[in-house]
């Protein structure tokens, strides 16, 4: 990957992550890329792990709770707009939106999202309330 990349956010095409949220997949490279998370308010995602994949979170707007265990260290972190976060490879995470608006969060992914086989589904501590898997 050589060229030069340049994609408006309204341009960039939406597909449904294996934790629910919605996804604006923006650009990459050879060793990253960048994508736009929303989740709906009053929703919780469902709980995943990364196989292979290291993420960086930027919240953008919204608030909520962000839960995130890697071998014995697990928290729970209050998301909010300014909060950046890293999800290391094999980090189990899952979070959930306050009732007033969505939480929208930018992700670096390193290296770049491979397909949706990447995330596990594993045990987190709330409900899962995603829409359903088939609709952007």
């Amino acid at each position: 990957m050589n060229a030069f990349g340049s994609l408006h956010l309204d341009d960039a095409h939406i597909e449904r992550a294996p934790d629910g949220s919605a996804v604006n997949v923006l650009l990459r490279v050879e060793r990253g890329a960048l994508t736009r998370f929303t989740l709906p308010a009053g929703v919780t995602s469902r709980a995943v792990m990364h196989r292979t994949v290291d993420e960086i979170w930027l919240v953008l707007s919204g608030t909520g709770t962000l839960w995130r265990r890697l071998g014995t260290r697990e928290e729970v972190v209050a998301a909010r707009p300014g909060l950046s976060v890293t999800i290391p490879v094999g980090t189990c995470f899952q979070w959930r939106v306050d009732a007033s608006e969505p939480l929208v969060v930018v992700a670096a992914t390193m290296p770049p999202w491979p397909g949706n086989e990447e995330a596990i589904t594993v045990n987190g501590p709330w409900t899962p309330s995603v829409p359903k898997a088939d609709a952007p």
